[in-house]
């Protein structure tokens, strides 16, 4: 009975990569908001501001170290 060890072990990998994706999109999102926010003069800081955010979302969701999740198993 594999199969169901096999569906807990990508459900996990599922969870653990998904905060990070989620991170690098909204990071991705933010930027392009910043660039078009900064294009007018008058939104140019608040522009600046969801860029420099954005940029460091995206960072941070591809760098950030983060601990694989325990497996129920080890207990």
């Amino acid at each position: 009975m594999t199969f169901p060890q096999s569906i807990r072990q990508i459900a996990t990998t599922a969870l653990h990569v998904l905060p990070r994706l989620a991170a690098v999109v909204i990071g991705f999102v933010l930027m392009v908001l910043g660039i078009g926010m900064a294009n007018t003069l008058v939104m140019l800081p608040v522009g600046v501001l969801l860029g420099l955010l954005g940029f460091a979302l995206i960072v941070g969701g591809l760098f950030a170290h983060v601990d694989p999740p325990e497996r129920l198993g080890d207990r």
